[in-house]
This record gives structure tokens, C-alpha cells and sequence, in this order.
């Protein structure tokens, strides 16, 4: 069955259901959806973590509705009229699956070039054809609806459950999934939807060598990015918080770059087959097959003049050797605070999700941990294929030999320790990493499994991360990439990533259940974004979010001069009412030298009469100017100085009410001071009784206790769960076995023949099946042993506490 995804034309304006005519523009958070949803739904109830939102990167935005099992389209103006605006068209496009859907949807996602989206649920994988709709009813739009591998993870009773699926960032039909079983399977859906094309068994550590069963349970993964030998990676979490990466995997038939695959290609020429290491050349003899099979042009592009800019992918696997599992990636300097994994002691819980974001030149690895922290980290060094040679794949071919699916499994192999990293090329050493930051997000401590938190990457400035948890939306902003920064010329010195909250849910600091059910990061072609959230009760929030100098260090100018604030500016406008000329007082006044036959002159006399008028000319331009220009300046400023008067009093007024009024409060403020005083000599009275008590003088715990308690405290939330659901993972696994050799053993008894291959396998299988079951016996048996010590200990501790009679 062939499926092909290329996009019918779009309806004709006469026999669209919807007139452009029609239509209407509105803010999004006020579209009718979301308006009326929210009215109707009245209030939040509680789900699981879920994100029913998603964007095709240009006008069209996708949200599925719970309540109607359909999917909204909505078209967006981004910036328009106003740039910070998003306005969408009312009423929306309603797209209605051929097929019941009777399953819960948790996330959606939509393929690269927008033609289909993911419906992921708890119980199954649907796709839906956004195009190609088989026919219309009413306004709704039908579309055609696919299950993605129901064999595998929808069958009656199956304990196999999807941990994550993502499409595949190089092809518009392959779709990434791995599950609770420990393989990660990818699909073509142009091919078959049922059947897997690609099967990797994943064994992170060797078959009855591991300690704890977290260490085997994955949890999530991510594809590379457009980056050297990334692209063709996939980075496996598993539970206990280490990383492994699974490289080279390539779609069948997806297109690449041929000026990257020729970048790899030299690389490899250059650097490994001239290596005096026998293992480098080895490894990159493989690459260089591997490539050269794969990519059959890619070996006549250096030497013809007119080169292909897109090579495609062809089906191709080593007949000899299987893919490596490579990791766990270690952490460059992993000091004693961290275990094997370089998981940090202050990561709590377990891992919950992960993210691969890369920036220019550096790909960081965010992993989040249910106790609320995440820890960043960064690629020291590039990632190069691994074959395990001796370990055959199983291929599946047609009748022309041309191979339509493989199947392997992919073991890790130990690795030397990291201590230089200048002479590891070639080598098979998984890359190391170079830890940034670890961002503690001071959620409310939870008694439960913890939280669940999801990651984005904002579409517009890929150094900002979205964390998306019970408590609302977190940024994460990154001041400091190793190879960006080093090539940008910047400061070397490493700069810690700035958190800031963009959405608070929580409710007095309290988060219980998750409070939004959508998230999608917006942009435009203008350097503008936005975040859209949307809540349990469908009510939308459209959130700008500044990109500009975003990245720019803070820098403050120590010495600029204070702006004054408003009170010192009419302190200074009270001073200069009187001028300071006035303030001083009037001139000394310089009396003329007077001679010493002066006092025996007559006032009648000429003489006298003259020496009269001088004095009184000098002290009437002293003393009489003076006192005209205090009056003129009273009189001119006496309005302001009575306003400045009534203001005093009527402060000095307020004054005395506020002064009234602590007296008043005064003797009630003393009775609680004294019941305060009494309080606490009653409760130093009961401590001091209680400090006598023997049990009080418990000793406290040891160094070697408090390492018990913490594993019993570890093995009761991570580890039990792991082990849980590696049992139904067996189980599960077990019964499609049963069932398979059922059939076979059917076919067998028709043909005559017998074979004892599959009884061997089952009774193998069983045998696993009871070792691993009494294994959790006995870890629960000395769980309880250790829970009844812990009582009885107790116990024993307050019966010696009574007082004997």
C-alpha cells in the first residue's frame, strides 16, 4: 500500500463552505473558539500533561478539541495591523477524521511540509491527511485518518506503550517512535503504515549486568540537526539520566544536503583513513562505505562541474555489523558529585523529557528531571558513526533483492576514560559533554512521582528555551556557547543562562494538577515573536516576547547622576523663594573718613548741612533699597508662601491624627505584645519539658544510613516503576511471541515439518520471565523487611519514652 502525501488544490472561493467575504479577523484570544469554550467549560479539571496546539511555521494554526474529537485550523496575521498583534480568521476551518477515533489525544504535531499532523494518545498513533479529504459534510471537513502501527502497540491487552514520536526532521513521511519495550522504530507511512521500516533494539548495558532497572527503561528521545554527522543521530534518555546516542540512522528515500554529506565525506577521508590508528581507520572506512552506498552520486560530485544540490537516501544497511549504542555520554571533569551518568547531585527524581536544540555551531542536550531542575549540557566534541562488527542485521527484501526494512540490536561497548579529547577522532569514543548550567525552576516540593515538564525551542532565537510545567512557562536564556562564542570573538569566561517566568498557574504556590493543555512558539519574517498557551478551560493567551539586545550583558553606568525625584525638586523651588542677596542682609555701609574738627561743626552750618545729606544719601541707598526689595519680593512671593503654609498645617494636622491614632492602638498593640510574651514562655516551657523527654536525645542518623535511606527513597520512586514496567514489557513481548509461534506451529503441522527453534525460545523467554519476577519478589520482600524494622524501631523508641509507674 502506497499513500502519497502531495497536497490536492484548494477548494474554489464558490464551493468553499466559508466565503472570504465572510470571514473575520479578530485577536486570537478572542476568537469565538476559545470564547465560547471557555464560557461553556466553565473550569478547569484535572489531565494528564498534554499539548493539543500545533503551528506549520507559516499562517495556519492547528487545535484539537477533546470535547468534539475534531481539529480546528485557524488562519493567522502575524504583526498585522499592529506589530505586536495576532489576529485569526473566524469561524474556523473544522476537520473531522473518516475513522472513530475512541482514544484520549494527549499531543499533536504537524510533519514538515504541513500535510499531515500526529493525533498521539494514550492507546494509540493516528495520522491525519490534512489534504487529500475524501469528502465534506456540512461545514466540517472530512479527512482521511490512518492508524500508525497497530500491530505493534494497539492490541488487545498490549503492555507495550508509546514514550514519545516525533516525524522525522529530513523527510515528510517517516515517523520516529520508541516505546516502553526498549526499541525505537521508524515508520514510513508512504510505504506501509503497519509495518516498521527500521527496528533498533536497544541494550544500554550488557544482559544481566545491570544494577538498577532504571538504567534500561527509556523515557524520551530526539533527533540531530542540520550539523556534520547530527543529522543522521538519534539521542536516546533513559530513565537514570544518561544519554546515548544511535548513529548513522537515515530514512529510506529522504533528501539531504550534498554540500553537508561532501563536508562528512572529506572529513572522513582527510582525518581517518590517513590515521596511524588502525581503529580510526577502521571506523572511517565504514563511514566511507556507508556513505558511499547510501548516497551513490555523492562520489562523482568532486570531480563533475555541475553538482546535484539535494542527494537522496538509498535503502542500504551493513551486512556485517550493526549500529553501536553509543554512551553514556559522560560529562567532561565529572567530579565525585555525580554518578556514572553525570547526573549532579542536585537533580531530584527521575529523568522526565528530553531536548535537542542546536545553536550555530554547538548542539546542546537539555534533559529535565521530575524533581523540577534541568540540566544543560553541550556536545565537547563530534559525533562520528560506531558499527559493531560480527553482529548481523536482519534485513527484509523483495523478490529484486532491494532491501525494505532491517532490524538490529544495538549494544553499548564500553568505552576508556575521557582524558584527552585533541586524539579521540575515529576512535569509537562516544563525544563528551561540557556542562553549562543546571537551572533549578523552585517548583513546590511534590510528594507524588513529580513533574512532568516539556521543552520547546522558540522558532525565532533558538539560545531561548521554553520549560512548560504544572506551575505555568518558564524562558531559559543561553549567555554562553562554547564554539559560537569562541568563533564570534566573545568573552570566554562562562555566563550563567538568565531564567525568567513568562506564565504563573500556580495558586498561592501551590501546583497540583497540570493547568495548560497547549503551547506553540510563533514568529515572523520581521524579528517579532510570541508564545500561545491555552488552558484546561480553553481560554487562549497570546504572549509577546522580546528578541532585541536580549542577549546584550547588562551594563550600568555607575557614574551618571540620579535623576531627582519629585519631593527634593520642590525642596529646592521652596529654597530659591528668597533670594540669598536678601537673606544676607543689606551692604555694610562705609562711612566716609570724617575729620576731627567735624563734631565742632554747627548742623545749621553749610558744612554741617552737607555732611548731613551725604550720610543720608549712603544709608538711604543702603537700608531703604534694601527694605523696598524685601517688600516687593514678600508681596510677589506671599501667595506661594501662604500655600506652603497651609500645606504645613495641614500636614502637621495629619500629623497629629496619625499620632492620635497610635495612642489609641497603643494599649491594644501592648495586651498582644503581653499575650505574645506569655506565648512564648509557655511554648519554651514545653520544649524545655520535651528536650527532657529520652526519646528527644535520638541519635541521629549515620553517614551510612542516610546513604540506605536515600537508595530505599531512589529504589521506591524510580527504580520499582522501571522494574514495573520492564515486567510488562516482557509480558507483552512474550505474548506476541506465544501468539506468532502459535501460528507457525499451525503452518508446521500443515507442511509436516517441526522445529524446536521456537519452543527453545519460549521456554528461554519464560525463564527471564520468573527470574525477573522473583527478583522483584525479593525486592519487595526486603522493602517490607525494612519498612517493619523501621516501625518497630519506632515503636520500641516511644514505649521507653513513657514515664514508669
Amino acid at each position: 500500500m502506497r499513500i502519497t502525501l502531495e497536497p490536492s488544490p484548494e477548494p474554489s472561493p464558490s464551493r468553499s463552505p466559508t466565503p472570504k467575504d465572510e470571514l473575520e479577523w479578530l485577536p486570537l484570544p478572542k476568537h469565538p473558539l476559545f470564547a465560547a469554550a471557555a464560557a461553556a467549560h466553565g473550569g478547569a479539571t484535572s489531565a494528564a500533561s498534554r499539548n493539543l496546539l500545533a503551528w506549520d511555521g507559516a499562517s495556519r494554526l492547528y487545535f484539537w478539541d477533546s470535547d468534539s474529537h475534531c481539529l480546528h485550523r485557524l488562519s493567522l496575521l502575524l504583526g498585522d495591523p499592529d506589530p505586536s498583534s495576532v489576529l485569526a480568521a473566524s469561524p474556523s476551518k473544522v476537520l473531522q477524521a473518516d475513522a472513530v477515533l475512541d482514544f484520549d489525544v494527549r499531543k499533536i504535531s504537524i510533519n514538515r511540509n504541513g500535510t499531515a499532523i500526529l493525533l498521539f494518545g494514550s492507546e494509540r498513533l493516528c495520522v491525519m491527511y490534512l489534504y487529500g479529504r475524501t469528502a465534506k459534510k456540512d461545514v466540517n471537513l472530512i479527512c482521511r485518518t490512518i492508524t500508525v502501527g497497530s500491530q505493534t502497540y494497539s492490541t488487545g491487552g498490549n503492555d507495550i506503550r508509546v514514550l514519545q514520536a516525533l516525524w522525522h526532521p529530513y523527510s515528510d513521511t517517516h515517523l520516529g517512535i520508541l516505546s516502553s519495550d526498549s526499541v525505537f522504530r521508524l515508520f514510513n507511512l508512504a510505504v506501509d503504515p503497519l509495518q516498521p521500516e527500521q527496528e533498533y533494539y536497544l541494550q544500554p548495558v550488557e544482559p544481566g549486568r545491570s544494577r538498577n532497572a532504571s538504567s534500561v527503561c527509556p523515557v524520551d528521545f530526539s533527533f540531530g540537526g542540520d550539523h556534520l554527522w547530527d543529522r543522521f543521530s538519534v539521542f536516546i534518555l533513559f530513565s537514570d539520566g544518561a544519554i546515548f546516542v544511535l548513529c548513522p540512522v537515515v530514512p529510506f528515500g529522504s533528501l539531504f544536503k550534498c554540500e553537508s554529506l561532501l563536508e562528512i565525506y572529506n572529513d572522513a577521508h582527510t582525518f581517518g583513513i590517513t590515521s596511524a590508528n588502525s581503529v580510526a581507520a577502521s571506523n572511517s572506512k565504514l563511514a566511507i562505505s556507508w556513505l558511499e552506498a547510501t548516497f551513490p552520486e555523492l562520489q562523482n560530485q568532486g570531480t563533475e562541474g555541475d553538482s546535484l544540490s539535494l542527494l537522496r537516501a538509498h535503502a542500504y544497511a551493513l551486512f556485517d555489523a550493526s549500529l553501536v549504542l553509543q554512551g553514556p555520554l559522560q560529562r567532561v571533569g565529572q567530579d565525585g558529585n555525580e554518578d556514572s551518568v553525570g547526573r549532579s547531585a542536585e537533580c531530584e527524581g527521575r529523568a522526565a523529557s528530553f531536548l535537542y536544540n542546536l545553536v550555530s555551531k554547538d548542539s546542546i542536550l537539555v534533559t529535565a528531571w521530575s524533581g523540577g531542575q534541568l540540566q544543560i549540557d553541550a556536545l565537547a566534541d563530534e559525533i562520528q558513526p560506531v558499527w559493531s562488527v560480527g553482529s548481523p542485521p536482519s534485513l527484509r527484501v523483495d523478490s529484486h533483492d532491494q532491501i525494505l526494512g532491517l532490524a538490529m540490536i544495538c549494544e553499548s561497548v564500553a568505552s576508556s576514560p575521557l582524558w584527552k579529547l585533541d586524539h579521540n577522532a575515529w576512535l569509537g569514543s562516544p563525544p563528551p559533554l561540557l556542562r553549562l548550567a543546571i537551572v533549578d525552576l523552585a517548583l513546590p516540593r511534590r510528594a507524588e512521582s513529580g513533574y512532568s515538564i516539556s521543552l520547546f525551542i522558540d522558532t525565532l532565537m533558538p539560545e531561548r528555551i521554553y520549560s512548560l510545567h504544572d506551575g505555568g512557562i518558564d524562558s531559559i536564556v543561553l549567555h554562553f556557547l562554547p564554539f559560537t562564542s569562541q568563533t564570534n570573538g566573545k568573552d570566554d569566561t562562562m555566563k550563567t543562562p538568565s531564567v525568567h517566568p513568562v506564565l504563573n498557574t500556580c495558586q498561592s504556590g501551590f501546583t497540583s494538577e497540570p493547568s495548560l493543555c497547549g503551547f506553540v512558539s510563533l514568529s515572523d519574517s520581521f524579528g517579532y515573536s510570541w508564545i500561545v498557551a491555552i488552558t484546561l478551560s480553553q481560554e487562549c493567551v497570546v504572549l509577546e516576547m522580546k528578541s532585541w539586545n536580549l542577549l546584550l550583558p547588562v551594563s550600568i553606568d555607575m557614574g551618571k547622576k540620579s535623576i531627582p525625584s519629585e519631593g527634593g525638586s520642590k525642596e529646592r523651588d521652596i529654597s530659591t523663594i528668597i533670594s540669598k542677596e536678601l537673606l544676607s542682609g543689606p551692604k555694610e555701609v562705609l562711612v566716609p573718613h570724617a575729620s576731627p574738627s567735624l563734631r565742632s561743626v554747627a548742623a545749621d552750618s553749610i558744612e554741617g548741612r552737607s555732611t548731613l545729606h551725604q550720610y543720608f544719601k549712603l544709608f538711604h541707598e543702603t537700608y531703604v533699597e534694601y527694605g523696598h526689595k524685601v517688600y516687593l519680593e514678600l508681596k510677589h512671593h506671599a501667595p506661594q508662601l501662604k500655600k506652603i503654609i497651609n500645606d504645613q498645617h495641614s500636614r502637621l494636622g495629619d500629623a497629629q491624627q496619625k499620632l492620635l491614632k497610635v495612642e489609641e492602638k497603643e494599649a491594644i498593640l501592648q495586651k498582644r505584645i503581653d499575650r505574645a510574651i506569655q506565648m512564648h514562655n509557655s511554648l519554651e516551657e514545653r520544649l524545655q519539658q520535651l528536650r527532657n523527654l529520652p526519646c528527644a536525645h535520638k541519635k541521629p542518623l549515620s553517614r551510612a544510613e542516610r546513604q540506605f535511606k536515600s537508595e530505599l527513597d531512589h529504589f521506591k520512586e524510580v527504580e520499582l516503576n522501571a522494574l514495573h514496567s520492564s515486567v510488562d514489557a516482557l509480558s507483552a513481548r512474550l505474548r506476541r511471541h506465544l501468539q506468532a509461534s502459535k501460528a507457525n506451529h499451525q503452518q508446521q503441522k500443515i507442511s509436516g515439518k517441526k522445529s524446536n527453534a521456537g519452543d527453545d525460545q519460549i521456554s528461554m523467554l519464560k525463564s527471564l520471565l520468573e527470574k525477573l519476577s522473583l527478583v522483584n519478589t525479593e525486592n519487595s520482600k526486603k522493602v517490607k523487611l525494612v519498612e517493619s524494622t523501621l516501625r518497630n524501631k519506632d515503636r520500641s523508641s516511644r514505649e521507653s519514652s513513657l514515664p514508669m509507674l
